[in-house]
Order: structure tokens, then sequence, then C-alpha cells
């Protein structure tokens, strides 16, 4: 038997059309209201960018894949063991101009460090997709302050 290869997959509906979330996906003037701090540029295909977190004072590097105009991206990040995962962002537009928003990240080994990925990035994703819904519905930044506990005292 092989090992199983685990997948996050996480999804919400935002009250605003595909067009909107798309921007704030791929613009990090936008994504620093909800996401990370700052970016070394926009998302665009084949580009590679740098991302940083607000609560951690790590650069990200982050390999942007495949995109669709106002329905899908994907980007390539590595896990916390140096192994890179794909992410993809589908834009799924529903009536009275509300889209859902579908995350699903793949995929680590069936083992303890895959299980404790799946754990926090679950979580994390969760959370984006909570932000996310915040900051465009109703102007309000949830990330601000949300983990200054996790930086080193």
């Amino acid at each position: 038997m092989t090992a199983q290869t685990l997948e996050i997959k996480a999804a919400i509906e935002i009250q605003k059309p595909a067009t909107v979330i798309f921007e704030a996906i791929t613009d990090p003037a936008q994504m620093s209201h909800y996401f990370i701090s700052q970016s070394t540029g926009i998302m665009e295909e084949g580009k590679q960018l740098v991302w940083n977190f607000p609560e951690f004072d790590i650069d990200v590097p982050v390999r942007v894949g495949k995109i669709v105009q106002n329905q899908y991206l994907s980007f390539y990040w590595m896990s916390d063991n140096q192994q890179e995962l794909l992410v993809e962002i589908s834009l799924t537009s529903r009536e009275n101009n509300s889209t859902v928003v579908t995350v699903t990240e793949k995929g680590m080994n069936n083992d303890e460090t895959g299980i404790n990925w799946l754990k926090g990035n679950t979580e994390g994703w969760a959370n984006f997709l909570a932000c996310l819904k915040a900051y465009l519905e109703y102007g309000i930044n949830l990330r601000k302050g949300a983990f200054d506990f996790r930086k080193p005292q």
C-alpha cells in the first residue's frame, strides 16, 4: 500500500463579483489588508515573488503558476520541510454578484509532518478566506494584531 497524499480544501462565499476578488488576490496593495504585509510584485503568470507576512520576519518565495483572469490562479511555495506545494484558488460566480472562493493546497505525504501541515495550513486558509471576506465586504482588516502573540518577544 502506498502512502496517500494529503490535500487541503477550504471555501467561502463572498458577496462581491469575481473581478473584485481576483484583483484583491493578485494586487499586493490589497493583499496587505488581509494576508501579507508586502510583496515584490503583482501576481502574474510565471513571475517569481517574495512575500512577507506581518507576524513572521521571514521571506516566502512564491512562484506564480497559471492564471485565468477572474476565474483561477495557482502558485507554488515551500513547506516548512522545503517541499514545493501547489496552491490553487478558484473563483466561481454565483447569483447576486457573489463568488465562491475555493483554495486547495497539495500535497504532503500522509505522515506526522504531513498531518501537522494539514492542521496548520487548513486553519491558515480558513483564516485567509475569512479575512478576505471581511476586507472586501466590510473594509475590516481582521489580521491586524491577530497574530502578534506569535512574534518573538
